[in-house]
This record gives structure tokens, sequence and C-alpha cells, in this order.
């Protein structure tokens, strides 16, 4: 029973930490390629402390399973790129909200590469959350964006969810491998990604801005990832996904708060929809009739 308390204190706070990241990200509006090349140097010395400390490293890869996690890295780190930059065309809370197409991109994938079955129930969750992605899209009024720059930012965050579907697809061929050692080379993949973009030639001087990556690397990406593995080692699947839906909720919470962020009619029923529909995946959850209904695609 403590074991899975302490699991769902670790989980609630990863995804509350996570929810506020939008908000760190719009505040302090840092060059993006700067702000996410030292979230990945100082992400990498977090956790390759706690790799050491929890003595991971004397553990050999397979040279594929690292190329593995290697192109998982890449994934990871384009998503960070286009989650980061719809933030400001789309509003934090549009952007999460699309975002949070994640599980239909991860079942897509299952369903095209691994034939893994696609019920019928999963497919009317898929268009209820394709249909709230239309009116999210749709309505341009929300976060001070409109026209081209909000669509765009939709764009991106869908993108997103797709990359970070491909990185999760990846880890799942990783068996045997710990979680905190695959996140450390992503996150070295991402320093050799990013380190062409970034501003090396004038590294920051004042205290502040140190402050700020600082926080990056060692809080949202070292210290949530610890947290997030950890207690998904504590939890059943069930109650994870209960507590991964804390980081939207708290990041359209933030949203409001902070910078005033009113979503319209169509953006709430949009965001609404794509959240209720990804719970309804997570869950399980089935609609009247459907319950037995055979599968529409892929095997058992």
């Amino acid at each position: 029973m403590q074991t899975q308390l302490r699991g769902a204190l670790e989980m609630s706070a990863a995804m509350a930490i996570s929810g506020t990241i939008g908000w760190f990200v719009v505040h302090f509006d840092q060059p993006l390629a700067d702000l996410l090349f030292w979230r990945c140097v100082f992400g990498a010395a977090t956790l390759l402390v706690v790799c050491f400390a929890l003595g991971l490293l004397k553990r050999g890869i397979a040279p594929r399973k690292f190329a593995l996690a290697a192109l998982g890295g890449v994934a990871l780190v384009v998503n960070w790129v286009l989650i980061f930059a719809s933030f400001s065309r789309a509003s934090i809370s549009i952007a999460t909200a699309v975002y949070n197409t994640q599980p239909f991109m991860l079942v897509a994938l299952g369903a095209l590469l691994l034939s893994e079955r696609l019920t019928a129930m999963k497919a009317i969750w898929l268009c209820i959350a394709f249909a709230g992605v239309v009116l999210v899209a749709q309505a341009k009024s929300g976060g001070g964006a409109d026209g081209s720059s909000y669509f765009v930012g939709v764009l991106m965050a869908l993108g997103a969810a797709f990359c970070y579907a491909l990185a999760a697809f990846v880890a799942k061929k990783l068996d045997g491998i710990a979680p905190h050692l695959i996140a450390l080379i992503q996150v070295c993949v991402g320093i050799v990604m990013l380190a062409p973009f970034a501003n090396l030639s004038a590294l920051p001087a004042d205290a502040a801005t140190w402050g700020v990556h600082l926080t990056m690397g060692v809080v949202y990406t070292g210290l949530v990832f610890v947290l997030l593995y950890g207690a998904l080692q504590k939890l059943s699947t069930p109650v994870a996904g209960a507590l991964s839906f804390i980081y939207p909720l708290v990041a359209i919470g933030v949203d409001y708060v902070a910078f005033g962020q009113r979503l319209g009619a169509l953006q709430v029923v949009g965001a609404a929809a794509i959240l209720i529909a990804a719970a309804g995946m997570t869950f399980g959850w089935t609609l009247p009739g459907l319950a037995r209904r055979s599968p529409v695609a892929g095997k058992s």
C-alpha cells in the first residue's frame, strides 16, 4: 500500500511539474535551440548521476538496442521542438489538448506496423478525437493567435504528438533496459542534434539565464523523468493512466491564471472531445451496444 501511495505521489508530482512547462517556456522566452540544448546538457548531467547511483552504467547495451534508443531520442527532441514552438502560436491550452492525441498515434503505429488489434470502440474514440482536432483547428480566436499562425501551431502540436508516440513505440522495443538509461541516451542524442543550432559562441552572461537552463535540465528533465519512471514501476497501468491527466488539466489551468487564456466555444468543445476520447482510450471505456463488437482491423 505504501509503495502504491509513493508511486501515486511521484506520478502526480511529475505530471504537475510537466503541466507548468508551457508557462516556463513562454514566460522566459529564451531562444528555442538554446533552451533545448542546455535542457539536454543539464538533463544528461542529472541522469548520469542517477544512472551511476543506480549502478546502471555497469550494464552493457547491445548496438542494435543502442541504435533504437538513439532513434527514440531523435523523435523525442523533435517532439520538444514542435510542442514548444506551438505554445506561442496556438496557446498553451490548445497545444496541450491537441498534444494529448498521443495515445491514438501510438495505437495507429501499432496497428500499421505490428498488426495490433484496432477495435470498433478504439476507432470511435479515434474519430471523436479527430473531430475535436478539427473543431480546435477551425477556431482561430484563442490565445491571441489567428489565421495561418494558429493553424500552424495546431499542426505543430499534432506533429509533436506523433513524434512522442514514435519515441514511445521505440521504447516498447527496449525491454530489459532501464528507462533512466534510455532517457540518458536520448538527451545525449539531443545534445548532438541541437549543438549546431545553439548559440555556443556567446554563452549566457547572467545568472538568471543560467538558472532558466538549469531548471529546464535538472527539474523539467532529470527530476521529472526520475519521478515518472519511478512511479510507473510502482503503479498499475489504469492508475498511471488516470494520473497522467493531471498534466493537461494543470497546463490549461496555468494558461488561464498566468496568461488569461480564455478558450472560445469551439475550442472548449474540441479540447474536451480530445481529452475525453483520450481518457476513453486509456481506460477502455465503451459506449452502450459496442462492448461486444468485434475488431475492425488487425488481429488479437
